[in-house]
């Protein structure tokens, strides 16, 4: 009988490299959350037209490595390729925007894109996001930059950079479209390429093809046609950011791969992950409200890909230094397989009264039991036999340290809990 494996390309987590995983998953969660940002949880699919309309259809996210399908009653449906587009979508749904602005909201889990898998680039990743509704405003840009690089940091991360731009507002944009046209016209282009440049010719900028770039090399750049509002405001983030000691590169070719970008945006890079070397970005969209029906309203955001910040972190060597606290406080086992019932209800108890434990299972001896307080990563561990529940008391062992306290069994909750 054939072996079922995970479909090619997905990325999984489990024990003990899951550990790390949740702990970069949440250091990036709490980054947003002290920044005033609250929870949205969304469908893993929605209507295929929500991203043909919001991503783009000149992107390689719409027109190449889309999960769609249709389902029993005939619709098209797309398993999420990015957040951005489903959160708008929402706050249009729910009308989120007659609250207080702007709306500041966080999300977190998976993400499907059919690419081509290699390491840092899957299938099936996992992305924490924010994004920020309502106001344009640098000082938000600018927050939602600070959240980002206060994560890393609080991973430990040192071996990355903050590369920035503008994209500018419409009048931008127009005025350097109708320059960068007259230079593509110039050019030799193959009409795949040429039908591209006609839905959005910014993405030639981030094509990936020697040649390409190559023809590109001379092009005019956004950053030359900003307005003056456009051009005030990416100044001020910079000085912003430049004020808050957060290093940056200002990289006028960066367009990124989703086509509702618009004025200031931003990638963070990693130098320890080769070619896919990208941990996180985003940026701000305005019209992209207006695009889905909704108010004409502006917002900014970024996705954070857990996946590869993972493997930045081990790059760094983070977690070979680094512990990360397993949750268990307390590990008990029973001595022998008369006293597993009383200390199978011990453990109960001691769950219920919010003590994080676990006991022995099966018919280990005490070497075996011990190793697996051991491995546990338990604070706290006990060995309960006949003599211990005979005078209701325990050694209660310090696994890091190795000290030992004599303690009542009555009295393990809030033994642990002090310490």
């Amino acid at each position: 009988m054939r072996e079922i494996q995970a479909p090619k390309g997905v990325s999984e987590y489990f024990p003990p490299r899951s550990q790390y995983f949740e702990f970069v998953r949440e250091t990036l969660i709490t980054a947003a959350k002290v920044s005033g940002y609250q929870l949205i949880e969304l469908p893993v699919f929605e209507d295929t037209d929500l991203f043909k309309r919001g991503v783009g259809e000149s992107t390689d996210v719409v027109s190449k490595e889309m999960y769609t399908f249709e389902d029993r009653g005939g619709r098209s449906i797309t398993l999420r390729p990015e957040g951005t587009a489903g959160v708008m979508r929402s706050v249009i749904e729910n009308n989120l925007d007659k609250l207080t602005l702007p709306i500041k909201v966080w999300y977190s889990g998976a993400f499907f894109r059919a690419e081509r898998p290699q390491a840092g680039r899957y299938r099936q990743f996992y992305q924490v996001g924010i994004e920020a509704i309502g106001l344009n405003d640098p000082e938000i840009d600018f927050e939602v930059i600070a959240v980002a690089d206060r994560a890393f940091k609080a991973l430990g991360l040192n071996s990355y950079r903050l590369d920035i731009t503008s994209l500018g507002d419409s009048a931008s944009r127009a005025s350097h479209r109708k320059d960068l046209l007259i230079f593509l016209d110039s050019l030799n282009l193959d009409e795949a390429t040429k039908a591209r440049a006609a839905i959005n010719p910014l993405r030639l900028f981030d094509d990936k093809r020697e040649d390409i770039q190559k023809a590109m090399a001379k092009a005019p750049l956004l950053l030359d046609y900003l307005s003056p509002e456009s051009a005030d405001n990416f100044a001020r983030v910079q000085e912003l950011l430049t004020n808050a000691g957060i290093a940056f590169t200002i990289n006028p070719r960066m367009v990124r791969g989703l086509d509702y970008y618009t004025g200031t945006t931003f990638e963070f890079v990693s130098d320890k992950l080769g070619a896919q070397s990208g941990i996180g970005g985003g940026g701000r969209y305005d019209g992209l409200m207006a695009e889905l029906g909704g108010n004409d309203l502006s917002g900014i955001g970024f996705g954070l890909g857990v996946d590869r910040i993972l493997l930045a972190c081990e790059a760094e060597g983070l977690f070979d230094s680094t512990e990360v606290k397993s949750e268990l406080e307390l590990f008990v086992i029973a001595l022998s397989a008369e006293q597993k019932s009383y200390v199978s209800n011990l453990v109960n108890d001691l769950r219920n009264q919010g003590i994080n434990c676990d006991m022995a299972y099966g018919d280990r001896a005490l070497k075996g039991s011990m190793k697996s307080a051991d491995k546990s990563g338990a604070r706290f561990s006990v060995v309960i036999g006949s003599d211990e529940i005979d005078s209701g008391n325990v050694a209660l062992k310090d696994m890091k340290t190795g000290s030992i306290k004599e303690v009542r069994i009555s009295a393990l909750s809030v033994e642990v809990k002090a310490n």
